[in-house]
């Protein structure tokens, strides 16, 4: 669904400013792909990005929108969702569950916790539709990656 002008606006505004912290160039390209981001509150997948903005940007390439996804990422200009790395991940775990994810490594580990089972949706995400069940994604640093950085 997409946001009002002056929401868009503002999210425009505050991009500008972090990049202008962070030290990054405000490109056309950046710019474009951040304004589309910014327009809507559905989450798109880069390849979505890219189609949309390519109709204003004809010559800009898919490489481009993961690349600057990623920068903007690790400067926690936008967050993503789902999976770590750019692939899907499957389980065939059915039974409920949730997951721990490592930002470092990709690694995705199942773990059961009832009091998480039970917890009770929140208002807001109701006011958006039926709740079905809820999945919590942890993310932090695996146990391996901690070893690594200790050795290292």
């Amino acid at each position: 669904m997409p946001l009002d002008p002056v929401s868009v606006a503002s999210r425009v505004e505050a991009f500008a400013a972090a990049c202008r912290r962070a030290g990054l160039k405000t490109t056309p390209q950046r710019a474009e792909i951040y304004r589309e981001l910014a327009r809507t509150e559905e989450h798109p997948d880069a390849e979505t990005l890219y189609r949309r903005v390519r109709k204003r940007l004809p010559s800009l390439s898919l490489d481009t929108v993961y690349r600057t996804l990623r920068m903007l990422e690790g400067r926690g200009i936008v967050s993503r969702m789902g999976t770590i790395r750019e692939r899907a991940r499957y389980d065939a775990n059915t039974e409920r569950h949730h997951h721990f994810v490592c930002t470092r490594c990709g690694l995705v580990g199942d773990f059961h916790c009832e009091a998480l089972d039970t917890f009770p949706p929140p208002v807001e995400a109701g006011t958006m539709g039926r709740v079905d069940s809820i999945h919590v994604e942890l993310r932090g640093v695996c146990r391996a990656c901690q070893q690594k950085r200790k050795r290292g």
